[in-house]
């Protein structure tokens, strides 16, 4: 039986040597080819201080905190019934804004925001959301009011303003819910003053105010403020080509507002007052070369007729034109719109003189206004 040698001491010792080796030149090889380039070494950017705020700044921060509490995110509901299966779905119509009148949860906003609702929701800033009741509507202005039952604490309502003397070029800012983005601040400034725009009965509201601040789908019905965070508007349409902000937005004046709303939350509606008469249409009057408002009919026991206002009236074969409003104290008119923008400006009971055209002369009459539906 062969037995094999043992391993000379010496070479033992230069086969470990040899090995050390091997495994030093592996490591020298991995920390030389295989590792990672070093990164460069990064030194912090300090940051600079802000300081305080300017002081422009920091009251348009003021107004903002102080008034977008009584700004409110109203949905318009409709109720559809299924024809196949019957079933009644409510579904979003629309969307707009509307801010807190006072303590009691009256919220006011545009009557085009709620108009034909089966149901209208109201969510406050706190994100409380409130199924609102219809108070009354004034289309012919375009304002509604509606009525929440949220507690009195939850209640912030803004600060009336003034709208009659704003000047153009003064600071404006619009709280609302452009394209349902709640709490959005807009600010610009007041770009012109008296500009008209047609509400959803086809009647002009006089005395708009157009401001340049954004104002978009969503925006309708929320506050128009100036720059003590006071309200002065209740903005309500836009000019844009587009749909979107063009630039030119109008508001409601806050003083035709301040008239409108607390006749709206005590009688439902706005009390109006008038001649109680009827007249003709403007294209009809126009067509038989009437330069005014064409009386047709008067109402017995009215005003009117106690003023002696006569009627278009027949006799025999012929057709006997009454009287032509031209004016109101002195206030041309030409039209039926123009007439009843006239008569906006006084109250039921008030007396006016009307400027009447009655067989090729002019005459003047005084006549009681009253309330008319």
């Amino acid at each position: 039986m062969n037995i094999p040698s043992p391993t000379p001491p010496r070479q033992k010792r230069v086969s470990v040597a040899l090995l050390l080796l091997f495994i030093l030149l592996g490591w020298l090889f991995f920390f030389v080819y295989q590792r990672p380039p070093s990164l460069p070494e990064v030194v912090p950017i300090p940051v600079t201080a802000r300081g305080d705020l300017a002081a422009d700044e920091q009251s348009t921060i003021a107004l903002f905190r102080s008034a977008s509490p009584a700004v409110v995110y109203i949905t318009n509901i409709e109720v559809r019934r299924n024809i196949f299966s019957l079933n009644i779905h409510e579904i979003p119509k629309g969307t707009g804004s509307g801010f807190l009148w006072d303590k009691q949860g009256r919220v006011v906003t545009n009557y085009h925001v709620i108009e034909s609702a089966s149901r209208v929701e109201v969510t406050l800033a706190d994100r409380s959301t409130w199924q609102a009741t219809l108070v009354g509507v004034a289309p012919d202005k375009d304002l509604a009011v509606l009525q929440i039952s949220a507690p009195a604490e939850k209640l912030t309502p803004l600060p009336l303003g003034e709208s009659h003397n704003l000047l153009v070029g003064q600071k404006v800012f619009a709280i609302g819910n452009p394209f349902g983005l709640d709490q959005s601040l807009t600010s610009g400034i007041v770009s012109a003053l008296g500009r008209e725009i047609q509400s959803a009965t086809g009647r002009t509201i006089q005395g708009v105010i157009q401001t340049d601040a954004a104002i978009n789908p969503g925006n309708s019905g929320g506050p128009l403020l100036d720059s003590a965070g006071r309200l002065i508007g209740v903005n309500t349409a836009i000019y844009s080509p587009s749909g979107a902000s063009a630039g030119i937005g109008f508001a409601v004046p806050v003083d035709v507002v301040a008239q409108v709303i607390p006749e709206i939350i005590r009688y439902g509606r706005l009390i109006r007052p008038g001649l109680a008469i009827a007249v003709a249409d403007d294209q009809i009057a126009r067509r038989v070369g009437v330069a005014g408002v064409l009386v047709m009919n008067v109402q017995p026991g009215s005003g009117a007729e106690a003023a002696g206002l006569r009627a278009t009236r027949r006799i025999g074969g012929e057709i006997i034109l009454g009287d032509v409003i031209l004016a109101v104290d002195g206030r041309k008119v030409s039209s039926y719109n123009d007439l009843r923008n006239a008569l906006d400006h006084y109250k039921v009971g008030d007396t006016v003189t009307l400027t009447i055209e009655r067989a090729d002369r002019q005459m003047q009459l005084p006549l009681v206004l009253e309330e008319v539906g």
